[in-house]
């Protein structure tokens, strides 16, 4: 007998605890959206002065061929 009634407390002590905590009167909390950053351009991965120094260097090379 003193097993059902330790049962029976904890089944109506879980039940009011649920119902307890299931809402609040504080008011509900709205957050900003969370604006995700615009990606950045895609750039080149070479230095564009490594270009002009490469089309330099064919030049020069097929100026000393001749």
């Amino acid at each position: 007998m003193r097993i059902l009634k330790t049962l029976t407390a904890a089944a109506a002590l879980a039940a009011f605890t649920t119902a307890a905590s299931a809402g609040g009167m504080a008011p509900e909390v709205m957050e900003a959206p969370v604006a995700a950053p615009a990606p950045a351009p895609a750039g080149s991965s070479i230095n564009p002065a490594f270009i002009v120094v490469g089309v330099l260097a064919a030049l020069l090379i097929a100026a000393a061929a001749d």
